[in-house]
């Protein structure tokens, strides 16, 4: 619960965001120091500083030496969590190695490495991305999966060097630019907090969620049992492709007359016409309506073909011809979801 109403604390924060951000350029690799770190009394920290005033005044109005010696005693304590406080964040390094690529509603992964040169190691610093920045609030479906989810990470001790991996909420398809980091601590005592804010130039990709849709009908989707023995076949008139026996109704022309001749009996000839492996995914052949529809039906497309291990081309509108290329597997099936997550 906050003291101020919403009429005055959203353009005060929107102010200081404005200002935090300034002083904090993007940058993948930053180290915190006396321009990016910041240092205030913690909530606790208020009541210390009421306990100082009221001890301060009681010794001056009753002129009580002890009441006095107990005051200045409390601003020593002060003065020294407040450099210790600072110091357990500046000089701190952080490094931005990684960032996945999700599907609209799941968690972005970040992983970040941490380096310390202090001699001493930093205990309670609290590591996570401030969901208030860029309106990353925690609401609906996009951010169900991080209920369960570390969102922030709480090292009690952090020295020389370590690697965390934080989540990110996504809500819709596109480029996806991370939140400001959050790191702060309270250490030793709680009465003084010190943070800063890191802001990441690069930026996360978010595919469209995968759409089921019926495509049997127009491609014919790879057994995994049939891959090691041949390709995919469609009935037609090309290549011969077995014998059964003859059913009453089927048309005679399919008669195989060579083995009536030679009393063998009546069987019927089958036909068949080689697809191979290769599917082609096309935008134009989605049956949505939407843009969005027709992207994550692709979507699925690729991903239930990547799984099957089957070559497939993905065509996309307005994409240049080299992006067509055929291939397979899970590498290249991560690069067309991130041309559908680039897709205008």
């Amino acid at each position: 619960m906050t003291i101020l109403p919403q009429a005055i604390k959203q353009p005060l924060t929107a102010m200081f965001s404005r200002w935090f951000a300034k002083r904090a350029p993007k940058n993948d690799n930053a180290t915190l120091n006396l321009r990016n770190v910041y240092i205030f009394f913690s909530r606790e920290g208020l009541l210390f500083v009421l306990l100082l005033m009221i001890t301060f005044i009681a010794g001056v109005n009753y002129g009580n030496n002890l009441v006095l010696g107990l005051c200045f005693y409390l601003i020593s304590v002060w003065l020294i969590s407040f450099h210790v406080t600072f110091a357990h964040v500046s000089g701190l390094q952080v490094r931005l190695l990684e960032v996945t690529m999700a599907e609209a509603g799941e968690p972005v992964w970040v992983t970040l490495q941490l380096l310390s040169n202090s001699r001493q190691p930093r205990r309670q610093v609290s590591i996570g991305f401030d969901w208030q920045d860029k309106g990353f609030a925690k609401h609906g479906s996009a951010n169900r999966t991080l209920d369960s989810a570390q969102t922030s990470v709480l090292l009690p001790r952090l020295k020389d060097e370590q690697i965390i991996r934080l989540p990110v909420a996504t809500h819709r398809r596109g480029k996806l630019e991370l939140p400001r980091l959050h790191i702060k601590t309270v250490y030793p005592l709680g009465i003084m907090r010190a943070w800063s804010y890191i802001y990441f130039a690069r930026s996360a990709w978010v595919y469209p969620q995968p759409e089921a849709f019926e495509w049997q009908a127009r491609y014919l989707s790879a057994n995994s049992a049939d891959l090691p023995t041949g390709g995919q076949f469609t009935q037609g008139q090309e290549d011969f492709e077995r014998l059964d026996n003859y059913v009453a109704g089927e048309s005679l022309a399919r008669v195989s007359w060579a083995h009536v001749a030679r009393g063998q009996g009546m069987f019927t000839k089958h036909f068949a016409d080689p697809i191979g492996y290769e599917q082609r995914l096309a935008y134009e052949d989605m049956p949505a309506i939407t843009h969005e529809q027709k992207l994550a039906q692709l979507a699925y497309g690729v991903l239930a073909l990547s799984e099957l291990e089957v070559p497939f081309q993905l065509q996309l509108p307005n994409a240049a011809p080299s992006t067509a290329e055929i291939g397979q597997g899970e590498a290249f099936g991560q690069a067309c979801l991130l041309r559908l997550a680039q897709a205008s």
